[in-house]
C-alpha cells in the first residue's frame, strides 16, 4: 500500500539525494529541516577547507617552489578549492530557499503561489556538476603522481595537465543543465549546453592521453597503487565515453533517468573517486606508517575489485537502454536477470572491501618494515625525501629547490 504524504510524518524524507521540489518542500518529512541545516554546516566546513588549502598553497611554498613546479597533486587541489568556494554558497541559497518554503509561507520553488520547481532544479545543479569535478580533480592528481613513479619517468605534458584542470574547472560551470534536457528548456538552451559538454571532454581527454603517453616506453612495473591507477583510466575512459552520449540532448531523451545514466556515474565517480583514492592509500600508506602493505593481497583486492566493479554497472548500461528507470524500487520482469547479475557484481565488489580494510590495518598494526627511505624508487616530490614515517614535523629548515625548471 502506498502512504500519503500526510501519513509519513516520522518518515525519511519523500525525495533522494537531488532533493527535488516539491518531494523536498511540499512533501517533506521534519527531518528535511535537519538536513538543511546539515548542508550549510557542510557547506562551512568546506569553504574554510578551501580557504586553508588556497592560503597555505599561495604562501608557504618551499623557496624555488613557483607554481609550475608543483606536484599536481597539488594543482588538482588548488583548483579544487577555488571550486568548492565558488559553489558551496549556491547550494546554500538553494536550502535556504528550501526552508523558507516549508516554514515561512514563500514560495520560491512552488507552482502554486507562483515560483517554479525548475528554478530549484537550475540552482542545485549549478551546484552539482562543479561538485562532480570537485571529486575528479583531486583523483586526477592522485593518478598524475602514482603513474609517473611506476613508470620510472616524469609525467608528460605537465604545463598541458595544468591548463586542462584549470579548463575543465572553468567550463564545469557551464554544463550544468545538461541534467536538464527533458524539463522543456528552448532549443538553444539545449543546444548551448549540448556543446558545451561536449567540449569539456577535450581537456579531459587531453589529461587521458598524457598519462598513456607518460606510460609510453616507461619502464614499468605494477605494483598496487599502479594497478588501481591503470584500472581508473580504463574505467574512466569508458565513463568518458558513455557521458559524451549522454550530452546529446535528443538522444538524451532516450537515456535520460534511465539505469544508462547510473552505469555512467558509476564509471566515472567510482572509478574516479574510489579507485584513485585506493590507488593514493596504497601508494602513501608505507611513507606514513614505515611499514610495507601485503602485495598479494592488495593484487587480489585489485582484480576481484576489477572485476566485481564491471559485473555490476557494465550490465546498468544494457538495462538503460532497454528502458528501466532510476528511482524505483521495483523492475519489470524482463530485467531480472541483469540486475542478478548486478547484484552479485556488488557483494563481490563490497566484499573485497573488507580485504582492503584488512591490509591497512594489518600493515599498520604489525606490516613489515619499509627498508628503503624513498619507499618507491620512481616517486618524486618533496615527501619522498623525508625520513619513512614521515615525522610529526616536517622541514624544520624550509627545503630550497634550484632554479631548473621541475618539468619540461
Amino acid at each position: 500500500m502506498l502512504a500519503s504524504p500526510s501519513s509519513t510524518e516520522a518518515a525519511a524524507p519523500a525525495s533522494d539525494s537531488t532533493f527535488y521540489t516539491p518531494l523536498s518542500t511540499t512533501y517533506a518529512a521534519p527531518s528535511v529541516t535537519f538536513f538543511i541545516f546539515a548542508i550549510h554546516v557542510l557547506g562551512i566546513s568546506s569553504i574554510m577547507g578551501s580557504i586553508n588549502i588556497i592560503a597555505t598553497i599561495m604562501n608557504m611554498r618551499a623557496p624555488g617552489m613557483t607554481y609550475m613546479k608543483m606536484p599536481l597533486f597539488v594543482w588538482t587541489w588548488f583548483i579544487t578549492a577555488f571550486l568548492l568556494v565558488a559553489v558551496m554558497p549556491v547550494l546554500a541559497g538553494a536550502v535556504t530557499m528550501m526552508l523558507m518554503d516549508i516554514h515561512f509561507g514563500t514560495s520560491f520553488f512552488s507552482a502554486a503561489g507562483g515560483g517554479d520547481p525548475v528554478l530549484f532544479q537550475h540552482i542545485f545543479w549549478f551546484f552539482g556538476h562543479p561538485e562532480v569535478y570537485i571529486i575528479i580533480l583531486p583523483a586526477f592528481g592522485v593518478v598524475s603522481q602514482v603513474i609517473p613513479a611506476f613508470s620510472r619517468k616524469p609525467l608528460f605534458g605537465y604545463a598541458s595537465m595544468v591548463y586542462a584542470t584549470a579548463a575543465i574547472a572553468i567550463l564545469s560551470f557551464v554544463v550544468w543543465a545538461h541534467h536538464m534536457y527533458t524539463v522543456g528548456m528552448p532549443v538553444a538552451g539545449e543546444l548551448f549546453f549540448m556543446y558545451a559538454t561536449m567540449l569539456i571532454a577535450v581537456p579531459t581527454g587531453v589529461k587521458v592521453f598524457n598519462w598513456v603517453s607518460t606510460m609510453w616506453r616507461g619502464a614499468l612495473s605494477f605494483e598496487t597503487p599502479m594497478l588501481f591507477s591503470i584500472g581508473f583510466l580504463v574505467l574512466f575512459t569508458i565513463g568518458g565515453f558513455t557521458g559524451l552520449m549522454l550530452s546529446i540532448a535528443p538522444a538524451d531523451f532516450q537515456y535520460h533517468d534511465t539505469y544508462f545514466v547510473v552505469a555512467h556515474f558509476h564509471y566515472v565517480m567510482v572509478a574516479g573517486a574510489v579507485f584513485s583514492m585506493t590507488s593514493a592509500v596504497y601508494f602513501w600508506l608505507p611513507k606514513w606508517t614505515g611499514r610495507m602493505y601485503n602485495e598479494t593481497m592488495g593484487k587480489v583486492h585489485f582484480w576481484i575489485s576489477f572485476v566485481g566493479f564491471n559485473v555490476t554497472f557494465f550490465p546498468q548500461h544494457f538495462v538503460g537502454l532497454a528502458g528501466m528507470p532510476r528511482r524505483v524500487p521495483d523492475y519489470a520482469l524482463q530485467f531480472a536477470d541483469f540486475n542478478m547479475m548486478s547484484s552479485i557484481g556488488a557483494f563481490v565488489y563490497g566484499a573485497s572491501q573488507i580485504m582492503f580494510l584488512y591490509n591497512v590495518i594489518a600493515t599498520i598494526v604489525s606490516g613489515e618494515k619499509v627498508s628503503d627511505e624513498q619507499v618507491w624508487d620512481g616517486a618524486e616530490g618533496l615527501e619522498w625525501t623525508l625520513p619513512t614515517p614521515a615525522p610529526y614535523h616536517t622541514f624544520e629548515v624550509p627545503p630550497k629547490l634550484d632554479a631548473t625548471p621541475a618539468h619540461a
